[in-house]
């Protein structure tokens, strides 16, 4: 007798084969059998009409701290995810010494906005070690959870505060090798760092593992290479605008010295500068002459996200910009309406050197979202064009104008939708090149910027209703099958008899996200946004209902992955 019987659904199995019309019956967590089952269960649902897809994979999450006091992973679950990777960036919560709190939790705060108040009040810190870490979370989450040992952790565990600012000892290199060899031992799926500029810890510093030679990434990924099922995330400068030599030759050293993948984040992809496109693949080229491998990831969808003058933000990343924004509020705002400082933020958002950056300096196509004075009243919703256009001035300066009126406190939604063509056809062709895949959602992090978690639902709505640049079957491989075979995820990613039954079924006429709304639901009563899913009819996560009809349910069926027993060591060739 089967424990859960889903009869005569269009499966679509995760491999990119056609969809077929069958039953898939679950046994003990696994997918029992896929095909005209006769088998009686304890629980059946009728899938006719509906699609059942594997769980989604998102591949590159920060639900590192947000899982203890939302073991859901609100709202990737709702979207069909059912197995998430954090420690990403180089940022994880453990290895950690006690004296070393306070630091972490700023340094998060910083550099993936996850609220203050939250981390404080939401997240035990009863631990120590990467193991001590994962068993506080064991048992007690929904979604299946896997975890990179992050570099910055590893250095302060090791270095203390003089891992800002400091080279390692020989020794203290040694110990550093030491505490990642453990980490990994105890479940940890491989390493991840930063060297880029955007990250700074809380005291404004450049982050541990910015600190850190090329000796010591090497010998830290040849660590890695050492455990079965291990991977690597790194992030460089050029992540974000374009790789240099030095640092194509740097990731292919990495992921050469592992002998493992390495994964990057993120691809940005806009048909006014395909040629940068092309320069980021060329990373992967240079690694496979190398018998190395680097993939990058790249989002399929536009992330909902808000900004403001006040919080930090992507504004602060153009260049010269953070400097103003960074001042106190009086201070900004009175900096703000000096002609010649607009002038010359204006010029440098639109300079070369602001690389990716530039998109966000199209201020006509902003989108004004709540406001907080008299003076705003009505302007919800308005895109800043039509506001300037009504005042006689130039865009940025009708923006600025709305945002002091507000203190600076303004949400603002930086672009209207994309609907280039050029760009999306580009998209496509991204999705389709070996050396890059879906994913790098950011779910769990910038909680009160962005919402990255609801891109798989609309992804597959845009599939099977929108744009139509992929076949479903192929959309949902990418969400699935492409990222588990990258992490080398055992027995997960498709429906197949034998895997675990991680099982997304979904009406295919209305799958889709609803609009983020910004919403304080966090410990400290901190905002964050969120958006709920539409015609997700169940998820199940190893073989037990965690959502239904769109709502989680409370059971908390999840794993936490470890490399080795969870994983396959995945070939670099």
């Amino acid at each position: 007798m089967l424990d859960y019987l889903i009869r005569g659904a269009t499966v679509v199995d995760g491999t990119g084969a056609p969809g077929v019309r069958a039953d898939v019956g679950v046994t003990a967590g696994r997918i029992a059998g896929v095909g005209d089952l006769d088998d009686s269960a304890t629980a059946t649902l009728d899938g006719d009409g509906l699609v059942v897809a594997p769980g989604f994979v998102d591949p590159h999450t920060h639900y590192d701290a947000q899982l203890f006091w939302d073991p859901w992973a609100s709202p990737s679950n709702v979207h069909g995810v059912t197995t998430v990777i954090g420690g990403n960036c180089g940022f994880t919560l453990a290895p950690l010494r006690a004296e070393d709190g306070d630091y972490i939790r700023r340094m998060m705060a910083k550099v993936e906005g996850m609220p203050l108040p939250a981390l404080e009040q939401g997240v035990s810190w009863k631990w120590e070690t990467f193991g001590q870490y994962l068993e506080a979370l064991e048992g007690s989450i929904a979604v299946n959870a896997g975890f990179m040992v992050g570099h910055c952790a590893l250095r302060r565990y090791v270095m203390g505060p003089g891992a800002v600012g400091d080279k390692p000892t020989d020794e203290q290199l040694a110990a550093m090798v030491r505490v990642l060899h453990e980490s990994i031992a105890s479940g940890g799926l491989g390493l991840s760092t930063t060297m880029s500029s955007s990250h700074s810890d809380g005291d404004g510093q450049p982050v541990a593992s910015r600190w850190a030679g090329k000796d010591e990434l090497l010998a830290l990924c040849a660590a890695v290479g050492e455990h079965e099922g291990t991977t690597l995330e790194g992030i460089v400068e050029g992540c974000l605008n374009t790789f240099s030599d030095e640092e194509i030759d740097l990731l292919v050293a990495m992921s050469a010295a592992a002998r493992r993948p390495l994964n990057w984040n993120v691809l940005t992809v806009d048909s006014r500068a395909p040629e940068r496109v092309t320069r980021q693949l060329e990373a992967s080229t240079r690694a496979l002459a190398a018998g190395a491998r680097i993939v990058a990831l790249t989002m399929p969808v536009l992330v909902p996200m808000n900004m403001s003058f006040r919080t930090y933000c992507a504004l602060n990343l153009i260049p010269g910009w953070g400097e103003i924004l960074s001042l106190p509020v009086p201070d900004r705002i009175r900096r703000l309406q000096e002609p010649a400082t607009r002038a010359n933020m204006l010029e440098r958002a639109t300079s070369k050197e602001a690389g990716v950056f530039r998109r966000l300096a199209d201020f006509g196509r902003y989108v004004i979202g709540d406001t907080y004075s008299d003076a705003n009243e009505g302007l919800k919703g308005r895109v800043v064009a039509d506001i300037a256009s009504e005042r006689g001035l130039a865009p940025f300066d009708a923006l600025v104008e709305v945002v002091v009126n507000d203190e600076l406190r303004t949400v603002l939604w930086p672009m209207a939708p994309d609907n280039d063509p050029e760009s999306w056809e580009l998209r496509r062709q991204v999705w389709d090149d070996g050396r890059a895949m879906i994913g790098g959602s950011d779910a769990g992090a910038h909680l009160d910027r962005m919402c990255g978690a609801p891109y798989t639902t609309r992804f597959i709505g845009d599939a099977i209703r929108g744009r139509r640049l992929v076949p479903l079957e192929r959309a949902v491989q990418l969400v699935t099958d492409a990222p588990a075979r990258l992490f080398g995820l055992r027995d997960r990613g498709r429906v197949t008899p034998g895997y675990h039954a991680d099982l997304v079924v979904f009406d295919p006429d209305t799958v889709d996200s609803e609009q983020a709304a910004l919403v304080r639901d966090l410990p400290g009563d901190a905002p964050r946004l969120t958006a709920g899913s539409i015609g997700v009819v169940r998820v199940l996560v190893n073989g037990v209902e965690a959502v239904v009809d769109g709502k989680p349910v409370g059971s908390t069926p999840g794993t936490v992955l470890r490399a080795g027993r969870d994983t396959t060591t995945v070939s670099t060739a």
